[in-house]
């Protein structure tokens, strides 16, 4: 079996693993701090993604790709030298940043967040920008290596850490205000990092080869090398940093100015992305591990000018992108009350949940889209789109929370700003390789879709929620098998996989 099967399922085994982790996370914290304060903490971390974003560089995807190469060409001083440059870079903008963000935080809070409240929450997560910008440099090594098992394992250990420390905590600043218990959640999410990093640490030690250095250090070029990948990257992650910060002060000023209160939209910002939008993103545990895995995999196959491998491999994570985004659109779609139920006791955003299930399908399929454009080195093309798309965003989002009074004017914003970026990828892959339409597959799972959705209508009155889920499920799987979907060869490699792990 090829490294990237195996590494595409640890990836998903972890990810799904992390995804229900982060679930028991976020149903605890609203449980202990309730939608207003997921609201705080949901607002605080934009500001942080985009100082960990600055700090990173893009520096992953092209670490991941260049040790890749260097393993292909057997250069352990090349891996050497990748290393100590991207250390060096990353080191020196988190020494820069956060300390300007610690003094740049009083502004951001009652500002440009209109909300004072989420001023501690955002001093307690302040450390992580310098402990993540290092662990990126340690999770690029390791996928370049195709050791997706340890990224996977510091995953789930930070998960468990955040998890373990979160109820003492919260519950021990509770007492003083909700702001509080949102800094405890994220002093919880800060610990869990900085044990993933030690993790991560102690297995690159124990693992690593001692290399004798027949040749000094290129840092300038290396360096150069890098960031000509990393800064395209890193641009388009900025751009999508950068609009998720601009969003919640959107959806802050625009409803404020509606006449509803602070208080109550931060309630309904954390309704959105601290309930339903994880919800969403339940099946990116599929999406996001082909996409991790497909970079260094295209990466090596066209260093080896193996081209049909990159065509198959391109189109093997499209088809299962589109397969299991369907299936999960369908279900949220259908029983997306059951779901809300099940993991918050709430079916408050139910509505909303049903609307963006069937535009989600989108993003879904992007994941791969964006990888095989970062293996092509067309970081900069994927960069125009983002911007494409976040002006989309956020254009959407403010007109529509103006008009409609409501936070599902920026649900739909977000559905559209995704919608836009995944057709503008497309259509830049298929300029650079030759990628047929699958018109074919397209047509057969919207039939698919649509006869599911019948038979769901047909079972309403007969089954209770969780049966009407797996008559569903084991529909479609039969339907999507019939269909040529789901493959024979899909079938060989889980059950291949699974009876080596």
């Amino acid at each position: 079996m090829s490294t990237f099967i195996k590494g595409t399922i640890l990836l998903m085994v972890a990810a799904l693993a992390t995804k229900i982790l982060g679930f028991v996370h976020r149903i605890m914290l609203a449980g202990l701090t309730g939608e207003e304060g997921v609201g705080l903490y949901m607002m605080t971390f934009p500001a942080l993604m985009l100082a960990i974003t600055v700090t990173q560089l893009g520096l992953p995807i092209a670490i991941s790709k260049y040790v890749s190469e260097a393993e292909a060409k057997k250069s352990p001083h090349e891996v050497r030298n990748i290393l100590t440059a991207s250390l060096w870079i990353t080191g020196s903008l988190a020494c820069l940043l956060t300390p300007a963000l610690f003094f740049s935080a009083p502004f951001i809070a009652n500002v440009l967040l209109d909300n004072n409240r989420t001023l501690i929450p955002f001093i307690a997560v302040l450390p992580v920008v310098p402990i993540a910008a290092f662990s990126a440099v340690l999770r690029g090594y390791f996928m370049g290596k195709q050791k997706m098992g340890v990224t996977a394992a510091g995953s789930v250990i930070e998960q468990l850490v955040r998890i373990f420390l979160l109820t003492w905590i919260v519950s021990a600043l509770m007492e003083r205000g909700i702001e509080y218990a949102a800094a405890g959640a994220m002093i919880a999410s800060v610990a869990g990092e900085l044990v993933s990093l030690l993790f991560l640490l102690t297995v690159f030690y124990i693992t690593k080869r001692p290399v004798r250095m027949k040749k000094p250090v290129m840092f300038a070029a290396t360096s150069k090398k890098l960031l000509n990948i990393a800064l395209p990257s890193a641009g388009s992650r900025m751009v999508g940093s950068a609009a998720w910060f601009l969003e919640p002060i959107i959806v802050m000023k625009c409803l404020m100015m509606t006449g509803l209160t602070a208080s109550y939209v931060t309630g309904q910002y954390g309704l959105l992305t601290g309930f339903i939008l994880p919800v969403l993103l339940l099946p990116s545990f599929i999406t996001v591990s082909l996409s991790t895995a497909l970079v260094p995999s295209i990466s090596e196959a066209l260093a080896k000018k193996q081209l049909q491998t990159v065509e198959h491999r391109v189109h093997q994570a499209l088809r299962i992108s589109l397969v299991t985004g369907a299936l999960f659109s369908l279900l949220l779609f259908m029983e997306g009350e059951y779901f809300l139920q099940l993991l918050y006791h709430t079916s408050n955003g139910q509505d909303i949940l049903k609307l963006l299930s069937a535009l989600f399908i989108f993003y879904y399929y992007q994941g791969p889209l964006h990888a095989v454009m970062q293996a092509f080195e067309a970081a900069g093309t994927a960069m125009i789109n983002s911007i494409i798309g976040a002006i989309v965003k956020l254009a959407v989002m403010a007109f529509l929370l103006l008009q409609m009074e409501n936070i599902i004017g920026a649900a739909i914003g977000i559905a559209a700003g995704v919608i836009t970026v995944t057709f503008l990828h497309f259509h830049s892959i298929r300029t650079m390789i030759k990628l047929t339409i699958p018109y074919g597959q397209y047509v057969a799972t919207g039939f698919l879709l649509v006869l599911c959705s019948l038979i769901h209508q047909l079972i309403v009155p007969y089954a209770s929620s969780p049966e009407r889920i797996f008559i569903l499920t084991v529909c479609f799987i039969v339907f999507a098998s019939g269909l040529q979907l789901i493959k024979k060869e899909d079938w060989f490699i889980f059950g291949k996989s699974f009876r080596k792990s």
